[in-house]
């Protein structure tokens, strides 16, 4: 059997979910009476009744109640697919996801140039922790941290990253050699592949860390924080300590990590002319550090 016109088959997913001709006919812009004509029509051409047709109301046959789902799921695939591929409407934000740290230092900087010379474009930012998807959000492009090895992903390396310590002054004046972390809290931010154990053998310090109090975070963001108010010494990535003013670095020794920060977007999304402007900046951005 050939399928029903998508016509047809809108009329009957709006009509079966409000349980309403003259609703469904509201939502798609047509008469009751239009609903009612290609309800008909496409039970003729399905050779089953799909509505009880009551003297007030309506309600599913079973055939109904079973065939719903499967249009609801196609209705769906097809809006995934489409944002998918040409995103929100040409006129919408371009929107960029990224992490709190990120925006809080590198990526305030960055759009903060962008909006003067594209006064015209408007940008909206949503956090993210960890790397999501880009369904319903409507994100255009977004900056994650790892390898750079998302499946159907377009990726530009931002930079190479390298880690080290930073802490408050005060306390970076109790610091002279990374022996002396001995005793002091390791602020921890978790879900990075090197921390505190890696950094402390690359310092000749292995295990160290076991003669330190820990406090741990989900994000660098509330490492940084607890580390500007002296609670700890943090262990960060250089992007996000660089021209802070509350912290300082009590050592020279970074560590090298293969997770880098990425600029990253669906290789499927043609974007439109505003997003390719930021995109186009950011990537052009990340040499000028």
């Amino acid at each position: 059997m050939s399928l029903p016109p998508i016509l047809w088959m809108q009329a009957f997913e709006a009509a079966a979910r409000t349980l309403s001709f003259t609703q469904a006919g509201r939502e798609l812009g047509v008469t009751q009476s239009a609903i009612s004509q290609r309800i008909r029509l496409l039970e003729d051409r399905l050779g089953q009744a799909l509505f009880v047709r009551h003297p007030r109301s309506l309600s599913l046959t079973p055939a109904g109640q079973a065939w719903l789902p499967s249009i609801q799921e196609a209705f769906t695939r097809i809006a995934e697919g489409t944002a998918e591929v040409f995103g929100p409407h040409p006129d919408a934000p371009v929107t960029l996801r990224a992490t709190p740290a990120l925006q809080n230092g590198w990526l305030a900087t960055e759009l903060t140039r962008f909006h003067q010379r594209h006064r015209d474009i408007t940008v909206r930012v949503v956090s993210a922790v960890w790397p999501g998807d880009f369904g319903a959000e409507g994100v255009d492009m977004e900056i994650r941290y790892g390898q750079g090895d998302w499946a159907d992903m377009e990726s530009v390396l931002l930079n190479e990253e390298v880690m080290l310590p930073v802490c408050s002054p005060d306390l970076a004046r109790e610091l002279q050699t990374p022996g002396d972390l001995a005793g002091h809290t390791l602020l921890h931010a978790a879900g990075f592949a090197l921390g505190w154990p890696s950094w402390l053998a690359l310092a000749g310090s292995e295990g160290l860390e076991a003669r330190c109090a820990s406090f741990i975070c989900d994000t660098q963001v509330a490492t940084l924080a607890l580390a500007a108010r002296g609670a700890g010494i943090a262990l960060t990535h250089r992007r996000l300590f660089d021209g802070r003013d509350d912290l300082v670095a009590p050592f020279e020794l970074c560590m090298p990590t293969d997770e880098a920060f990425w600029l990253v977007r669906p290789q499927a999304r043609v974007l439109r002319p505003a997003c390719e402007a930021l995109w186009e900046w950011l990537r052009d951005a990340r040499e000028l550090d």
